[in-house]
């Protein structure tokens, strides 16, 4: 009974939840709001609190997490097939302007871990096309992943090295659910995805990418 009460439940929250998804902008390139885009996503924006590797906020309080509509359209997809298998996303990273990345990189230069943004083309996050993401349970809870958000250690290899079948069970969910989407992850970073065609949002000239922002 109780089983079915919940797969009930389940169900009843999926279709108010898909009814209260926005339909976005046509346009790939427009940016997007993820908090309005799909309600279903719970979010935890590490660099707007003292919650990650430089312990002090990269980001103001009021950040919003921006991704341009395409990617955030495949980002959609992977909730959709997480909340099938009674999973959720918490997206902890979205959007990091230039001035957040720079600022980050002099807190905490690992050329491992943090991208130089004088070096080339800077951090995906920067131009709109990667997220950090985790799991959550089907009440929202967080469940058994390899590490922590900015856990700069092999503990955090994209390829899980540890022995606990339920963190090991718990990340492929969130890689499969990724992979079809059309996300790859990165190899130091389980947590990190970014779109499979990120190259059509790379204009020609990158300084003009990098100085590109979404609508505050």
């Amino acid at each position: 009974m109780r089983r079915l009460v919940a797969a009930l439940l389940f169900s009843a929250a999926t279709t108010l939840l898909r009814a209260q998804i926005v339909e976005l902008p046509a346009d790939d390139f427009t940016w997007v709001n993820l908090r309005t885009a799909d309600p279903s996503l719970s979010f935890d924006l590490r660099y707007a609190t003292s919650n990650n590797i430089a312990h002090q906020p990269i980001y103001p309080a009021n950040t919003q997490p921006m991704l341009r509509a395409g990617v955030a359209r495949k980002l959609m997809l992977a909730q959709t097939h997480l909340r099938r298998a009674h999973f959720y996303m918490r997206v902890w990273d979205a959007y990091r302007s230039h001035e957040a990345q720079a600022r980050l990189w002099r807190l905490s230069p690992t050329r491992d871990y943090v991208a130089n943004p004088s070096d080339g083309g800077g951090s995906m996050h920067s131009w709109g096309v990667a997220v950090d993401v985790t799991l959550l349970d089907e009440w929202m809870n967080p469940v058994s992943m390899p590490t922590d958000f900015d856990d700069f250690t092999p503990a955090a290899m994209l390829h899980y090295i540890g022995t606990d079948p339920a963190v090991r069970w718990h990340l492929r969910i969130l890689q499969t659910a990724m992979g079809r989407a059309g996300f790859y992850g990165l190899r130091t970073e389980w947590w990190h995805f970014t779109t499979n065609d990120w190259k059509r949002y790379v204009p020609e000239n990158l300084a003009k990418l990098m100085g590109s922002r979404p609508p505050s």
